[in-house]
């Protein structure tokens, strides 16, 4: 069994364990690699046949060929995807003028925390990994929410050894990360082992590609020339330069996404 292997039976005994400990679940779906690699160790997990809804959050200020990949490929694969915006905020005017932050929150924390509540949903499957970002690092596989979906990154059970704790207080809300030990290599080696359909967005053109997606005018590009996935992860082992950042929102504040995911963000 090599590296990729291992990290799949691990991902996918995550999944599996989730079904059999948890009630309603959702996975979240951002259209970008991480997520699009979950949605196929998902559909791995049971054989073709995904139990759980995908969620997508749709702030109304996602780059435009997100949308139209999204509606593509849900088409294609038969995908069960619920789509929700928070229309209130919306409605009010909300977008980055306001501050990056506070329209994080309302867009995205908010929209999800509205359509957990619509929809019953006990927990939620996220692909985040420990090596994106500061606070996802202090992210357990199995991470309890409270009633407000706030987390406490003070106060976490350990998971040594691969012994998760999977027993919550009824009520809590769950989430669980099936990729929280891969890397970003191991992301693109595994697209380029399974041939993976992936949004363009991520191949260079003119000289610039996107390395992670968000939302249009808080997400900037790279220079690259790496127009191939085997281009891309030789790129990404020279690198000095951290995968988020071309994301504006977390250079809003040394501690942003930490105080955004305290709150309930994805």
């Amino acid at each position: 069994m090599n590296h990729l292997d291992e990290l799949e039976a691990e991902s996918i005994y995550i999944l599996r364990e989730a079904y059999k400990k948890f009630g309603k679940l959702g996975m979240l779906w951002s259209i970008g690699k991480d997520s699009t690699v979950l949605m196929w160790l998902a559909k791995k997990a049971f054989y073709g046949y995904c139990p759980f809804p995908f969620i997508h959050v749709d702030t109304t200020y996602k780059i435009p060929q997100m949308i139209e990949y999204r509606d593509k490929i849900a088409k294609e694969l038969h995908i069960d995807l619920i789509v929700h915006t928070n229309e209130e905020a919306i409605n009010t005017g909300m977008g980055p003028e306001h501050g990056r932050l506070v329209c994080c929150k309302a867009l995205k924390t908010d929209g999800l925390q509205q359509v957990v509540e619509k929809y019953e949903f006990e927990g939620l499957i996220l692909g985040v990994r420990r090596d994106e970002e500061g606070s996802r690092s202090k992210e357990r596989v199995f991470s309890e929410r409270n009633k407000d979906y706030e987390w406490d990154y003070t106060n976490q059970p350990p998971e040594l050894w691969n012994q998760f704790k999977t027993d919550f207080p009824k009520g809590n809300h769950i989430r669980v990360h099936p990729i929280l030990h891969w890397n970003e290599i191991d992301i693109w080696e595994y697209i380029l082992r399974e041939n993976i359909p992936l949004i363009d967005l991520y191949f260079a053109r003119d000289g610039r590609r996107y390395r992670s997606l968000g939302c249009a005018p808080c997400t900037g590009t790279i220079e690259s020339n790496a127009t191939t996935i085997e281009e891309i992860i030789e790129e990404l082992k020279h690198t000095k330069t951290s995968e988020r950042a071309g994301r504006a929102q977390d250079q809003e504040d040394a501690y942003a996404m930490q105080k955004l995911r305290k709150d309930g963000y994805m």
